[in-house]
């Protein structure tokens, strides 16, 4: 009988086992059945993280533009269970992440990214995250109050072999950080995934940088149309047309809402 219990215990027992001392980030729920592959810690460390797509020129990695800041570091890998993509934990990341506030630096999909090979081994240092260049996707974000001097970073792969993976970054600056301002890209990629964005933030009277980086966002996608509201949208409107934005482009509505709220009128 206590064979039989013991092989039955066995059968029970889960076929994955996590890295030992690894343990998940309390802002993060894990993707069902996801393994800790690797895990690590460490104090005072300076990580560059990506705000563009990485490429190799002449021998030497180029990136556009990134983002500086020593602090600890909390790195862990998951390898997700067989029969699901790395897309599908990416996306249930990403959601579980904005809804605590998180504000996207940086997000991008696919060959977009640029070269796998260089976030694999120049940016995490980590090969099992090598892969296929359409199957990855990236993103950079700054958690929201009170944590906003911390920094986390997702990078999902699915490599030829279809094993899949979710490489996780938290990094604490230590020191305050302000506010990281997103690339032009990322700002209307979130618009159209979400609908509208509330950038409570922005002043009352429109300036730089977020006056350029609204206009540079619209410029990327010239049939994409918008309603501002708040209770200076007609002036953020008037700034934008000013900057290049056709008027045909945007409407307005002035509203009790601070900062200001824009939505795609698809």
């Amino acid at each position: 009988m206590r064979g039989a219990l013991g092989a039955l215990a066995l059968m029970a027992a889960p076929a994955w086992a996590d890295v030992p001392g690894s343990s998940d980030l309390e802002i993060l729920p894990r993707f069902a059945r996801a393994e800790i592959v690797d895990y690590r810690l460490e104090e005072s460390v300076e990580r560059l993280y990506p705000q563009s797509a990485l490429r190799r020129i002449s021998g030497r990695l180029r990136v556009d533009g990134e983002i500086d800041v020593v602090g600890r570091l909390s790195a862990l890998t998951y390898e997700l269970p067989r029969g699901h993509g790395s897309s599908e934990a990416f996306a249930q990341a990403r959601a579980a992440l904005l809804a605590q506030g998180a504000r996207p630096l940086h997000w991008c999909e696919g060959r977009e990214c640029g070269a796998s090979s260089l976030w694999a081994n120049n940016v995490f240092g980590n090969a099992r995250l090598y892969g296929p260049d359409e199957q990855q996707a990236y993103l950079l974000l700054q958690l929201a109050a009170p944590r906003q001097d911390s920094l986390l970073a997702l990078y999902a792969i699915t490599r030829g072999t279809r094993r899949a993976y979710l490489h996780v970054e938290l990094l604490e600056a230590g020191t305050p950080q302000g506010e990281h301002l997103p690339n032009a890209e990322t700002l209307l990629r979130q618009l159209k995934e979400a609908g509208a964005l509330d950038l409570a933030q922005l002043p009352a009277e429109p300036a730089d940088p977020w006056l350029a980086l609204l206009a540079r966002a619209l410029r990327l996608d010239t049939g994409v149309r918008l309603l501002l509201s708040g209770e200076a949208a007609p002036t953020w409107r008037e700034a934008l047309i000013e900057r290049g934005t056709r008027a045909t482009r945007l409407e307005s509505t002035a509203s009790e809402r601070p900062g200001l709220r824009v939505e795609w009128l698809h």
